[in-house]
């Protein structure tokens, strides 16, 4: 368990926040790092989010423009043989 921060700044502000909060230096740090990761969480999943919504934009657009006919191309009849081996 040992972490050692040889760095001023980092020293004054976990103390500033140690001292307004009345927490310890110790929990100071693990309060800023779950808040920290909670955020990289919130983060992560709206990028996954709006990465998901625009692929549904994308398959909404792709299903607009299709035709019957072309509809009918993409059987899966002429993907597979006899045995449902790819063909």
């Amino acid at each position: 368990m040992g972490l050692n921060i040889k760095n001023e700044k980092v020293h004054a502000l976990v103390r500033e926040a140690a001292e307004r909060t009345g927490m310890s230096q110790t929990s100071v740090v693990e309060e800023a790092l779950k808040r920290m990761l909670k955020e990289l969480d919130a983060e992560r999943e709206a990028a996954r989010q709006t990465r998901k919504a625009r692929l549904w934009e994308i398959v909404a657009d792709i299903d607009a423009r299709m035709t019957p006919e072309t509809r009918t191309l993409l059987t899966t009849d002429d993907l597979y043989d006899d045995q449902g081996l790819p063909a």
